[in-house]
């Protein structure tokens, strides 16, 4: 342990920047891990936002990229907010990184090369504002294909799922009413925790089903509240949050697999299984739609073409048509909190009304004719307190 420390020590009166590696080829796994100060290995070609302000949360002072960051398919999100938030960013270093790193070492980045002690492990690409700036001009020419790509996702999926789509076949069961109510569905990704701070007010007032969105549901708890319902592929779920009373909804994929089946049954978790072949989040959107949810607000979540496109993944195309299926049902928290935001209160009404009835009142008791108000209401007061006192 002492030997340890003085590498680090030493480490750290050299330039650079140093921490601890954590390494995982799944940028959100890794997430899970890092502590504040350590350096993220990752392989995650086109850096999407949510992932990149999850490592920025974390700590993270480093992110070592096997894969371009930037590939120059769309113009995707990640890499800038890295970059904006001080985080050093070497990628494109390659997958021999992978076998001459290991998780738990004490690595040191310098320029576009990383170090383990005195020996360069790996060299790549230093990544500033300028250099992510100019790759995601020169990739916005890439975004027709992309366009193009996940038009033909979407219409694939919706052959596939129409039925659930459009009609509600095959959404399971559940024990949970939603009928007539408001649903807040949490996913744990876009501005989650600014999201879910905005919604106070709105949570208090309306008391809406509560749906956690995988690690969404994490995000319910730390915010302070308790998750109605969780949905998803619950891999990356704690075990407080399977344990906290919500009802399950295991989402399975298109071909019936659940990997985390094995996890609730070790634990105990009574479940229900949900197949589809879109994301987590558009099943939660679909369970609460299909069984009568009056409104749907979604937080943490992405709502526009470009952010949809940023996540990388064909199922993005089954979120734009599920929100296309569900129509005005569905609300971004960003829309709702504006609302709340500018909403007039109705405490703040009362102060108003008891404050003008207080300069009316002054106004008048200045006057003369208030003024002979003021001495007869005196006396009547004095009488009133000189009789209660004489009973006494």
């Amino acid at each position: 342990m002492r030997l340890a420390s003085l590498r680090r020590a030493r480490s750290r009166t050299r330039p650079g920047v140093t921490g601890i590696a954590r390494l995982d080829r799944r940028t959100w796994s890794a997430v899970k891990r890092v502590r504040p100060g350590d350096v993220a290995v990752i392989d995650h070609v086109d850096i999407d936002r949510g992932a990149a302000e999850a490592l920025v949360a974390a700590g993270t002072v480093a992110v070592v990229n096997i894969a371009p960051s930037v590939s120059g398919r769309y113009p995707c999100l990640g890499p800038g907010v890295l970059v904006e938030a001080g985080v050093t960013l070497v990628d494109n270093v390659g997958a021999d990184a992978f076998a001459a790193i290991n998780d738990g070492d004490l690595i040191r980045i310098e320029g576009d090369c990383v170090y383990q002690g005195d020996t360069l492990v790996a060299t790549g690409v230093l990544q500033t504002a300028e250099s992510i700036d100019r790759e995601i001009e020169a990739s916005k020419d890439g975004l027709a294909s992309q366009l193009e790509a996940f038009s033909a996702n979407a219409i694939e999926h919706l052959r596939r799922e129409q039925g659930l789509l459009l009609d509600g076949r095959g959404v399971p069961d559940v024990r949970t009413p939603f009928r007539g109510k408001q649903v807040l569905v949490v996913s744990r990704a876009y501005d989650f925790k600014r999201d879910l701070a905005s919604l106070k007010t709105y949570v208090r007032e309306n008391s809406p089903v509560l749906v956690g969105v995988e690690a969404g549901a994490d995000a319910l708890l730390e915010a302070g509240y308790r998750p109605t319902v969780i949905v998803g592929d619950l891999s990356d779920v704690s075990e407080a949050a399977l344990r906290s009373g919500a009802e399950v909804v295991v989402r399975a994929g298109a071909d019936g697999r659940t990997p985390s089946l094995d996890r609730l049954e070790r634990l105990g978790v009574t479940h229900t299984v949900f197949e589809t072949g879109g994301t987590s989040e558009d099943a939660a959107i679909v369970l609460a739609h299909t069984h009568g949810a009056m409104l749907i607000v979604t937080a943490g979540s992405h709502a526009s073409l470009v952010e949809f496109i940023d996540r990388g993944r064909s199922g993005m195309a089954s979120s734009f048509l599920t929100r296309a299926a569900v129509g005005p049902t569905v609300v971004d928290a960003k829309a709702v909190a504006a609302l709340y935001r500018n909403r007039v209160r109705g405490w703040l009404v009362t102060l108003l009304v008891l404050l003008a009835l207080l300069m009316v009142s002054a106004a008048v008791f200045a006057t003369p004719v208030g003024q002979d108000w003021w001495q007869h209401l005196s006396d009547w007061a004095g009488g009133v307190y000189d009789d209660v006192r004489g009973q006494l």
